[in-house]
């Protein structure tokens, strides 16, 4: 076996919070990074991660021990603050390197990571760009060069799905080695081939990504712990989760899998669907949400056309999409803040809906943050369980020391999590969250998806965290810009073939000067080739109309289906009961087999 490199290693390193000494964020940490190593970095917020970042790069100097790097380190680092020369150009920020443009347009690395990240003006200002444009302009500009070591902070923020799929095949593609802090789960269990987590100022290393790393704090906590606790562990719950899931999901096993199928073999399902779809259906009664023959029209181009779209009770769907599909758009259609332009939206009588937007919304910043989460409710029930406004906050990352802090001293993601706690107190029943993951760390991510396991409702979910979709949601439908929201029974894995198989590489949609224009170019173009065969619009639009109504059907017996199978548990002992019952569900499955061979006569007409 060939000898590790060490490229760069930390002796006995201590930092503080700038200004107080009392807080230590690193003490006397010692760690090392070795050539082509790629690694994690998990944590708390506020927990010495980004720190960790700056004492690495040298951007920051400790307060105690010694950096030291190997000779003629070649690095870089994306910081999360994007910042460029005034009066520049991308071109200027991502090219700054090449002095004329055959020597970047031979380089194949700089082409893909031009491609990869959707940037094709490079005449254009950084001026008056987005967060988001200006965060993959910054990548960008990290990932261009011949490196040994690039460190990442938070380098998935504003990537949609595509984007950072993309950018964990160009890592792990790329030999030099990597430092990354991200809530991404999937991208860390795709990417790292090791975990480092800050907490209490020391660092633990563990072999692996994040799947090996949730198995380590299970194991830990099942020596430590009594049978009971190890039972109620959530980390055994997030790891029977991963184990359960399709392969893709962790397509890194490198875990012992015999401990942990042992370790998981009494851990129930995340949810109990059958009793959560009773609590939404009492609440909430047949009608959820609904949009009929609804044509939605933005900037010239044509988000939806004549969709029928029904949302039951107890539905958890996640939707999908390139950043500019039109997501947020479908969202505030569906909460009628944003009127359609043909059609009817229908909300049920019983609905109490509530949204997280991107946006943070005013918080009564003269309270404290127990104080304006109580005024909303001081209890609130998840199915069976009742909690208090104080229990949800630690859920939700805000200790009990830091509950007692004035709002208007919290920082922006703390804020987000406030506005989240509030929404939750208020007990909706219907819950739409656009990009709930901003700014959460893995631990408080883990700590919402359980709180969510709980929640008794109907649950709409935009979010490029592949792992968080999968995980909350039942279902996956996307926006592939033909005027359709389109159902995805092989989730976010189909969504990625069948972007694929259109011919599309990039992530997000491509930074020219008019990125609407150049989308709706492309959804024209896909949509013109989808039409040019024997069936008209007519045909296709009453065929789409169908197999929604058979879609619908579908979800309706395979609920009915469930509760059968639920009731044949209850009657083991009654031979009359069960007879009854195992007739009506083998004429239940009778009907839904005949419904799914009509359903996909009806999706094949509609895609022909």
């Amino acid at each position: 076996m060939a000898a590790r490199t060490n490229l760069l290693n930390l002796e006995s390193v201590t930092a503080h919070v700038p200004g107080d000494a009392s807080r230590v964020l690193l003490d006397a940490v010692s760690l090392g990074v070795d050539r082509g190593e790629r690694i994690g970095v998990v944590g708390l917020n506020g927990g010495g991660k980004s720190t960790l970042l700056d004492v690495l790069t040298g951007e920051r100097a400790p307060e105690a021990g010694r950096v030291s790097r190997v000779n003629g380190l070649r690095m870089a680092h994306l910081a999360q603050r994007d910042t460029f020369p005034a009066g520049s150009r991308i071109r200027d920020v991502v090219l700054a390197g090449y002095d004329a443009d055959h020597e970047w347009a031979a380089d194949a690395r700089v082409r893909d990571v031009l491609d990869g990240l959707g940037i094709a003006d490079l005449e254009r200002p950084t001026e008056g760009l987005s967060g988001g444009e200006k965060r993959r302009i910054a990548l960008a500009s990290a990932l261009v060069g011949e490196l040994d070591l690039v460190i990442l902070d938070e380098p998935t923020n504003h990537l949609d799905v595509e984007g950072i799929s993309w950018l964990a095949r160009h890592l792990t593609e790329r030999r030099c080695a990597t430092v990354v802090v991200t809530h991404d789960r999937w991208f860390l269990d795709t990417v790292c081939t090791r975990t480092w987590e800050v907490a209490g100022g020391a660092v633990e290393s563990y072999l692996g990504g994040y799947a090996d790393w949730v198995y380590a704090r299970a194991e830990r906590s099942r020596q430590a712990d009594a049978a009971e606790a190890r039972r109620q562990n959530m980390a055994r719950k997030e790891l029977a989760w991963l184990r359960r899931g399709p392969p893709a999901r962790t397509s890194k096993p490198r875990y012992r899998i015999e401990a942990a199928e042992a370790l998981i073999a009494d851990v129930p399902p995340p949810r109990n669907t059958v009793e959560l779809l009773g609590f939404a259906t009492n609440r909430l009664g047949r009608t959820v949400l609904e949009l009929e023959d609804a044509t939605v029209r933005v900037g010239g181009r044509t988000l939806l056309d004549d969709v029928t779209w029904r949302l039951g009770p107890g539905d958890r769907v996640g939707i999908v999409g390139v950043n500019g599909s039109g997501k947020t758009t479908l969202l505030r259609s569906l909460t009628g803040e944003r009127e359609l332009d043909s059609g009817r939206r229908v909300q049920g009588s019983t609905v109490k809906l509530a949204q997280l937007t991107q946006e943070l919304v005013d918080l009564p910043k003269n309270m404290r943050v127990l104080e304006a989460t109580e005024a909303v409710a001081k209890y609130v029930r998840f199915g069976k369980q009742e909690m208090t406004a104080s229990s949800v906050l630690e859920r939700l990352g805000f200790p009990a020391a830091r509950q007692w802090t004035p709002v208007g001293q919290l920082s922006g993601g703390e804020r987000r999590r406030l506005q989240l706690t509030r929404l939750l107190m208020d007990e909706p029943n219907v819950l739409l969250l656009d990009e709930p993951t901003n700014d959460l760390d893995v631990d408080t991510l883990a700590n919402l998806e359980d709180l969510l396991d709980g929640w008794p409702g109907t649950l709409i979910v935009v979010s490029h965290d592949r792992y968080l979709t999968e995980r909350v949601c039942d279902t996956v439908v996307a926006l592939f810009g033909d005027g359709r929201i389109t159902h995805l029974p092989g989730g976010i894995e189909e969504y990625m073939s069948r972007r694929a198989a259109a011919g599309v590489t990039g992530g997000s949609l491509s930074m020219a000067s008019d990125p609407t224009a150049n989308a709706g170019s492309t959804a024209a173009t896909a949509t013109a080739a989808g039409r040019g065969s024997a069936s008209s619009a007519a045909e296709q639009r009453a065929a789409r109309k169908e197999a929604s109504r058979l879609e619908r059907r579908m979800t309706t017996l395979t609920a009915k289906e469930e509760k059968l199978h639920a009731q044949l548990a209850e009657a083991a002992t009654d031979p009359t009961r069960l007879q009854e019952l195992g007739r009506e569900l083998k004429d239940l499955v009778a009907e839904r087999e005949t419904i799914e061979l009509e359903w996909l006569d009806a999706a094949e007409r509609a895609e022909s």
